[in-house]
């Protein structure tokens, strides 16, 4: 008897930082979420695809959810309350702390509003000590909202990722696979290469200077080697705020530069499993997080 095909459209919520792009990776078995330590790493929705037999999850990982205080920022909060109203259940992603920031209630209140379905994930249990830790959590959730279930995982280890996966199968509907069954994002291959050069800038900088950093791919090629093996040649542009930042982000003798590109480009040729011919340059927009011409040119639109 012929198995009915099942989906699921499930948004991944949560504060800056709780680990919702390593979770993201996590469930659907490759990196399709650049990660750091760094909040506001995510910037745009970013899909990812897992199928298992008969059921496809569609993940949509949203910025983490703060007081925007640019053009970008706004950009970032919209496109949260747009994953809310648009999926069929939502994942809160939250760490193992007794404690319900405004954050976390602002999200519940957008969830609350569109009647969602949530369930809510407690990550980070690897790095708990004492397990009354993640009871404390779920005794300080547990009055919020009427959550279908609560999950505790790691996403460093995996450790509940398989339940999680088991509880969110449980929201899919009987329809068609809206993507390939073989593919795990919809993120075009261009856009992932500038994201890994902008995770590498995340890696390498600190304070103010990567989260004014903007990564365009200008050109993404595919050709042949002289000794006729595949590459793929791709040219990426990195736009900056300020002139001491260009000059911050190329490094002494050029070697901050290399090395971010030289990182990337590995992290590039794992993903497409090839050989990758990256070149990359630094360019001045000034307080371009502010100018929403630029902003639409770099991606950030609704």
């Amino acid at each position: 008897m012929e198995q009915t095909s099942k989906s699921a459209f499930l948004a991944i919520v949560g504060r800056p930082n709780v680990g919702k792009s390593s979770l993201l990776n996590r469930m659907v078995g490759q990196k399709v979420a650049i990660v750091s330590d760094k909040p506001q790493t995510t910037r745009t929705r970013i899909m990812g695809v897992l199928t298992k037999e008969e059921t496809q999850l569609v993940f949509l990982d949203t910025p983490g959810l703060h007081r925007p205080r640019t053009r970008l920022g706004d950009f970032m909060c919209k496109s949260i309350g747009e994953a809310v109203s648009s999926v069929d259940a939502a994942m809160l992603v939250v760490e193992p702390k007794a404690e319900v920031k405004q954050e976390e209630r602002d999200l519940i209140a957008q969830m609350r509003q569109s009647r969602m379905p949530a369930v809510l994930v407690i990550n980070k249990t690897d790095l708990v000590k004492e397990k009354t830790d993640i009871l404390s959590t779920i005794a300080a959730y547990k009055d919020e909202y009427d959550f279908e279930a609560i999950v505790p995982v790691s996403a460093v280890t995996g450790e509940g990722v398989e339940e999680l996966i088991s509880v969110l199968s449980g929201f899919a509907f009987e329809s068609p696979h809206f993507f390939p069954d073989d593919i795990v994002s919809d993120q075009p291959e261009r856009v992932l290469a500038s994201e890994l050069i902008r995770e590498q800038i995340l890696r390498s900088m600190r304070d103010e200077v990567p989260h004014g950093v903007a990564v365009v791919t200008e050109s993404f090629k595919e050709g042949t080697t002289t000794a006729g093996e595949p590459i793929v040649h791709i040219d990426c542009v990195i736009y900056c705020e300020r002139e001491s930042h260009k000059g911050m982000l190329i490094g002494k003798g050029g070697a901050r530069l290399k090395a971010v590109s030289s990182a990337a480009r590995r992290e590039m040729e794992a993903l497409l499993d090839t050989k990758v011919d990256l070149k990359t340059w630094i360019k001045v927009k000034e307080d371009w997080r502010n100018r929403q011409g630029l902003l639409t040119g770099f991606g950030y639109s609704l």
